[in-house]
């Protein structure tokens, strides 16, 4: 039986996406545990991490790099937890291996501790504030952080 994530792949469910490839989308958690909380995911239906192949999970793992720089571009350069529960004992959910992009200000609780709900337009506002980074981070191919969060500031993208 196909899990949530292959139903948002396939259009069934809808989602805040903020990047989708020919193997990979991302889009916000519908239960974040803050603004910005994003996941990864193959579009290949695995449950672990040592389940994808190799060059799919390369892949994974650049498409991570990227939106977790625009989720920290986006929120002024906020820190980050890369999170993968690999299996039930892990604390892992969905059988669909995903990666969690969770943005962490300074004294906020840990991972997973608390949810937040976003007010009536504020995920599209969020979306699109991550997009608007990841565009540019990927138009421009700016890879520092201090670059990135001044271009961000200049287009008051924040």
């Amino acid at each position: 039986m196909a899990s949530i994530f292959t139903k948002i792949i396939q259009g069934e469910i809808p989602c805040e996406k903020i990047i989708e490839t020919d193997a990979e989308i991302a889009f916000l958690d519908i239960m974040p545990s803050a603004s910005g909380h994003t996941l990864v995911i193959p579009k290949l239906e695995v449950m672990r991490l040592e389940d994808l192949p190799e060059t799919q999970a390369i892949s994974l793992m650049r498409t991570l790099q990227q939106v977790a720089k625009a989720v920290s571009t986006a929120f002024d350069g906020i820190d980050y937890n890369l999170i993968l529960n690999n299996g039930a004992n892990a604390g892992q959910e969905v059988e669909h291996i995903h990666f969690h992009v969770l943005p962490r200000a300074e004294g906020s609780p840990g991972p997973f501790r608390k949810h937040i709900q976003y007010a009536e337009g504020e995920m599209q506002e969020v979306g699109a504030r991550i997009r608007n980074c990841l565009w540019w981070l990927q138009f421009l191919k700016i890879f520092t952080r201090t670059d990135a969060d001044e271009l961000c500031r200049h287009w008051n993208w924040q």
